[in-house]
């Protein structure tokens, strides 16, 4: 929607148009002063043109954190979920011309996550407002902002069954309303039909959503009915797929091992916040799979319903989860259930997602920890509910460094995964290895996951010899070499995942030299940057051919023999120095050569048919501008 009335928190107005966040500067520039509170949004708007049996809903898919809905000087409704979809009946209270109010509020509170974590919490309505149109008789829509329909998956042998609970509104069952239901495959083929609000529906031969390797995706149409007219209608992607969790095998997709190997994602962009496009999801979709991706955890909230579709379409494993995050807070537990509540019920039809994530980090601040048996007991409750909810798929949680091997949280999820940092935070790569190893000895039938690892890196930092804490682009590539050869030695690990794909806005942070930023992406927070740890996963993941030379932007060096990296999904790579064949490699991902530098050097890498090129320049003094300044580091915490 256009031209609202945005008034901030000194009262001026401005007009702007939705998606909005007031955040998405002082969200981003250090210093952790970012607003905090209420804003309001106005609009004039008009009753949208119906026939005479239809109901009008107000529809708002993402409001942070807090919203209190008035239309008319009457308070329609309120909701505590920055990250949901959420939705009224407002068809008995509208007139021709009306005026909306929407009272968004992100402030500090003890009720409603996250309050503490290493992120933005951006204020606004940042995702799409609109007015949803229904007949009188209608699938239910007053619950969570759920759809309606319930459709679970499952595969016997060949065969698929599908069951399909629909639930409808007051006035369609007293009306005796029917529900059809078609399955279409990919072609728009019929292959099975059914009747009734409980059913089980069975395709011969079924077609298995493969994840990356196949992602096939049947459409289900459920229709509401009556002597014969079409009342409402609702349209589902549907992928037939099984799978487990072994404690020494990892992941298994369809009956076949499939290790889960992917990135976390948070979703806002510079200058934009948390207000993105579908374009720009897209665009985020396109990077995660160039690298060869095939799952990702959509940290630390709900993401927008779309990009869960472009996972289902690509074949993208998902981790789901809720921002029960950093500390525990006596009386946020209910917003723990209502969050985790609008999860399932808005997500549940994705074939994507197979865990749901009860918390992060929750052990990491004192709180938590004096609070430890009301913390406990919440994610017992939790725990409870969602395999109530959804017993189909497994539960998990991140824990973080300080929270042990032994912390009972750990133990409470089907599967368990840590937030480790080992060779950033604290020194010691290898720890790695040893916290792995320990763990699986220790807990031989507990599947073991890494939620979060990675390294800070600025692409214009720069080191001949890179080093834990130093911020450039070297290092974090030198650490995630490290990390991907550690995960191909422990290979029961039922999952991993980057922190970060993209750099995010952290506003408490101050770090690398550029505040209010973590730069553990493996892409620069405008998208504009690929770094070179980007190429290394795109080696070891992805069967696209390409060669990569690192270092382009460490243009001006002060060594007299450099060392060149090549990474590629090739066995072979020859580097050429101003036309010359410095020598040929042959190996695995990572390709080292030194070469002796001259004044100039037009490198260019070679693997079969793919090339790349970069200019270095020798000097007499190592540039000052590639290291990062001395002085105070601010950590989130």
């Amino acid at each position: 929607m256009k031209d609202w009335n945005f008034i901030n928190q000194n009262g001026k107005k401005r007009l702007v148009d939705l998606p909005h966040t007031w955040n998405d500067t002082d969200g981003q520039d250090g210093g952790n002063d970012y607003f905090r509170g209420t804003c309001i949004y106005e609009k004039q708007i008009e009753r949208p043109k119906t026939a005479e049996e239809e109901r009008i809903y107000l529809q708002f898919h993402g409001v942070n954190s807090s919203a209190k809905i008035i239309l008319n000087d009457e308070v329609i409704g309120t909701h505590e979920n920055g990250y949901s979809t959420f939705r009224f009946d407002v068809t008995d209270k509208l007139k021709e011309v009306n005026q909306l109010r929407v009272e968004v509020d992100n402030g500090v509170n003890d009720r409603i996550y996250p309050q503490v974590a290493d992120f933005t919490f951006y204020g606004g309505i940042y995702r799409d407002v609109e007015f949803l149109i229904v007949s009188e008789k209608h699938f239910a829509l007053d619950y969570h902002g759920g759809c309606g329909v319930k459709a679970t998956p499952d595969v016997k042998d060949k065969k698929g069954i599908l069951h399909v609970q629909s639930y409808i509104n007051e006035k369609a069952e007293k009306e005796d309303c029917s529900v059809l239901l078609e399955l279409q495959d990919s072609a728009g083929n019929t292959v099975a039909e059914a009747a009734g609000t409980d059913v089980t529906m069975e395709v011969m031969d079924v077609h298995l959503w493969q994840g990356v390797k196949d992602p096939y995706l049947y459409k289900l149409k459920v229709r509401l009915m009556q002597t014969g007219e079409i009342l409402d209608e609702i349209e589902i992607n549907c992928g037939f797929r099984t799978f487990y969790v072994d404690p020494d095998k990892g992941f298994f997709l369809n009956g076949k091992s499939f290790p889960l190997r992917g990135v976390s994602r948070h979703q806002d962009r510079r200058g934009i916040g948390n207000a993105i496009s579908q374009e720009q999801m897209e665009e985020d979709m396109e990077m995660i799979r160039e690298i060869g991706a095939n799952t990702i955890r959509l940290a630390h909230y709900q993401h927008d319903a779309y990009f869960y579709d472009l996972c289902d379409r690509y074949g993208i494993i998902v981790w789901a989860e809720i921002p029960y995050i950093s500390v525990h807070m006596p009386n946020g537990r209910e917003n723990t259930f209502l969050q985790m509540t609008e999860l399932i019920v808005q997500n549940y039809n994705h074939p994507c997602i197979v865990a749901w994530g009860l918390s992060n980090e929750i052990t990491i601040s004192g709180n938590s920890r004096k609070n430890k048996k009301d913390m406990l007991d919440n994610h017992r409750k939790l725990q409870e509910y969602v395999k109530k909810m959804d017993p189909t798929r497994v539960t998990t949680l991140a824990c973080y460094a300080v929270c042990h091997p032994f912390h009972p949280v750990s133990k409470i999820t089907d599967v368990v995964a840590w937030n480790l940092y080992l060779g950033w935070y604290v020194p010691g790569l290898f720890l790695n290895d040893w916290f792995m190893k320990f763990y699986h000895w220790k807990y031989p039938k507990r599947c073991l996951g890494y939620s979060e690892y990675g390294a800070e890196g600025m692409p214009n930092l720069h080191s001949a010899k890179p080093k834990r804490g130093d911020h450039s682009e070297e290092y974090q590539a030198k650490y995630h070499e490290y990390m991907l050869e550690c995960f191909e030695r422990h290979p029961f690990l039922w999952s991993t995942y980057v922190w970060n794909m993209f750099d995010f806005a952290a506003d408490a942070r101050d770090q690398g030299g550029e505040p209010g930023m973590n730069h553990k992406g493996l892409v620069t927070f405008d998208r504009k940057i690929k770094k070179d740890s980007f190429y290394i996963y795109k080696a070891w993941w992805s069967k696209e051919p390409f060669v990569h030379l690192c270092g382009k932007r460490y243009e001006y060096r002060a060594e007299k023999t450099t060392e060149v990296t090549v990474y590629s999904n090739q066995k072979e790579v020859t580097l050429y120095q101003n036309g010359k064949r410095i020598s040929t490699k042959q190996g695995r991902h990572v390709f080292r050569f030194q070469v002796e530098l001259e004044e100039e050097n037009h490198l260019e890498a070679i693997a079969g048919e793919w090339k790349d090129s970069a200019v270095i320049y020798r000097t007499s003094n190592p540039r000052p501008e590639y290291k990062v300044k001395k002085g105070k580091s601010q950590n989130w915490v």
